[in-house]
């Protein structure tokens, strides 16, 4: 595979000298013609492996995205890079749409964006079929998975793309999708033989960190006191508790903005450009905020509620420290985020089977909480990745919890598994060991077991502690193909036999956070402290004259390596990473003005 030119254009373009990770390996597929599946971390450089192709392949690419903000955020950034792009959305006028499809048909444009509920329509369908089509991406492709954290009814229908277009390759882009999700993306889109990337889950920027609920907004105020003056996100499970948590945190000198779904568009349109584009903003949000947000230098995300599942949690914390600075992920939960999530849950529209899928992951979420190992380690294992025993970057490494013996519990659970046939879920476990009187018990006959009712000392509260941390540890497995019935395996049989110890978490208790992390300009000097803020300021200036985001000038890293290597001309600032040709032509000058008044 020869990626010469894609390397060329990487450093011309880009300002970067190599490709990270799996990018090389996805890039090349799409350059070969070949179909693939692309999972990369947030901020893993999932774009890059779309754009570089598009740029290479004749023809226009088509990148299916489900956020306006994203789009006008990507476009505005490639415009910025010398290259031709664009997107349709209902943002536009109808003379902008005109002008767009013009562009199209006349193939100006290397990359045209496009939401899917407009790309399915035929006339849409029919008008792309006109032209040379380089390559269709998908962006947030686990939103077509029934068995995702985030499925989208209009995802459904982008099968019918192979048909429209049999030659053109297809890149399924993704942060999160185990593999059954996987499976469902290939099989809906589908995807002819897909060369498949899987880039690991770890990022080992951020810091991790659960507590028990105790008085939230006393915890909130004490964790932002250790990130004053940083960009974040605050997550709250209703609208309502979005809206007063706002307000609270305005009153208390804060500049923090709501967002859900329940505000006007224009709303929430004004408040996420905010968030984008001036700093040290704190948004408050529901899950309706953040797919697909590319701001670098998101400092920390902190969860007021529990979130649905460890795929919702770890893409909702992975909007934190894109830049790969220092990050913070802190959640405090209650049992009352479980009784509500699975209210919402037994009131959705979903099938019992589906239902049952999202009790389990809400289940893995909270044995993840109460784990007594290292966090990155359980996350990442979830995702079915080796990890580390110890990360010293999470509040179990930093602080261990107290742990009890609990062997004899675990077995007692296990044995009650086996004993009622491997074929109940958790609650009617516990019901056995609890020795309750219920028409499924005396339906099956399990009054009569050995293990009804030896599981009475404890609540059952603390049952289900114990069977959340089972499943965590492997214990236990769910076989959803029978309605998440608990299973045995060999794990399972060696801690029977008692081959193997069993502690449990004894509480969580609230950990102190970390000391304020480490920001970009770190160890800035006081001698340099000066040329630091003007840099900051010169590209703020920029931003606003160019209605950019300030990172879409430079990031927070090309910055520093300005002003630690103070380039004297454009020759050797375009040496510097992340200053590409076209930046250097458009804001070089005035970020060698600024060096030359500090030399």
């Amino acid at each position: 595979m020869n990626l010469d030119a894609a390397l060329s254009l990487l450093q011309q373009t880009y300002g970067y000298d190599t490709f990270r990770g799996q990018q090389a390996e996805a890039i090349g597929s799409a350059l070969e013609g070949r179909d693939s599946l692309v999972l990369m971390p947030t901020g893993g450089g999932k774009s890059l492996c779309y754009q570089i192709p598009a740029q290479l392949r004749p023809g226009t690419a088509i990148i299916v995205s489900p956020l306006i903000a994203l789009m006008q955020d990507q476009v505005s950034a490639l415009i910025q890079l010398g290259i031709k792009a664009a997107y349709l959305n209902s943002t536009l006028s109808r003379e902008q749409q005109q002008q767009v499809t013009r562009e199209f048909a006349q193939g100006q444009l290397q990359m045209l964006y496009i939401a899917p509920e407009r790309l399915l329509k035929e006339k849409t369908l029919a008008y792309l079929s006109r032209q040379p089509i380089s390559l269709i991406a998908i962006d947030e492709a686990h939103c077509v998975s029934q068995w995702g954290h985030d499925f989208r009814q209009d995802y459904l229908g982008l099968g019918i793309l192979k048909q429209h277009f049999p030659n053109t390759p297809l890149m399924a882009l993704t942060a999160t999708a185990d593999q059954r999700t996987q499976d469902e993306i290939v099989e809906r889109l589908q995807l002819s033989n897909p060369l498949r990337l899987c880039s690991s889950f770890d990022r080992p920027n951020i810091r991790y960190s659960v507590s028990i609920r105790q008085d939230a907004r006393k915890q909130l105020i004490r964790f932002l006191a250790q990130h004053k003056d940083e960009a974040g996100i605050v997550y709250c499970l209703s609208r309502k508790k979005v809206e007063s948590t706002a307000e609270w945190l305005c009153s208390r000198g804060l500049v923090a903005l709501p967002y859900h779904a329940g505000l006007d568009a224009k709303v929430r349109e004004r408040h996420q450009q905010r968030f984008l584009r001036e700093d040290n903003v704190i948004i408050v949000a529901t899950i309706a905020f953040g797919m697909g947000i590319d701001k670098p230098d998101v400092r920390f995300v902190f969860h007021m509620d529990l979130p649905k599942s460890i795929e919702a949690y770890y893409q909702e914390t992975g909007r934190a420290g894109r830049d790969g600075e220092v990050s913070e992920a802190y959640m405090i939960y209650g049992l009352q985020d479980v009784v509500r999530l699975n209210q919402m849950l037994n009131e959705s529209q979903m099938s019992d089977q589906q239902k049952q899928v999202e009790r389990h992951k809400l289940n893995a979420l909270l044995g993840w909480c109460e784990i007594t190992y290292c966090r990155r380690q359980g996350l990442l294992n979830y995702f079915e990745e080796d990890a580390p025993k110890f990360c010293g970057n999470c509040d179990v490494c930093v602080n261990p919890p107290g742990t009890k013996e609990a062997t004899v519990d675990a077995q007692k659970f296990l044995s009650t598994v086996y004993r009622s046939g491997q074929r109940f879920g958790v609650s009617h476990i516990i019901d056995i060991l609890r020795g309750a009187d219920t028409d499924k018990i005396r339906q099956h006959g399990h009054e009569q077991l050995s293990t009804y009712g030896i599981g009475v000392d404890l609540s059952t509260n603390q049952w289900q502690s114990i069977a959340r941390q089972l499943l965590m540890k492997g214990y236990l497995y769910n076989d959803f193909e029978r309605f998440g019935a608990l299973g045995l395996n060999e794990s399972s049989r060696a801690l029977l036999r008692g081959d193997i110890d069993f502690h449990c978490r004894e509480q969580v208790a609230e950990v102190e956070t970390r000391k304020k992390p480490r920001p970009a300009a770190n160890g800035v000097s006081e001698e340099d402290r000066q040329l630091w803020e003007a840099l900051r300021e010169c590209r703020k200036n920029l931003a606003v004259e160019h209605d950019l985001a300030p990172y879409m000038v430079f990031h927070d890293a090309t910055l520093m390596q300005m002003m630690e290597e103070r380039p004297c001309d454009r020759r050797s600032l375009a040496f510097v990473h992340g200053v590409g040709a076209s930046k250097l032509e458009k804001f070089g000058d005035a970020f060698l003005e600024v060096i030359a008044e500090f030399s």
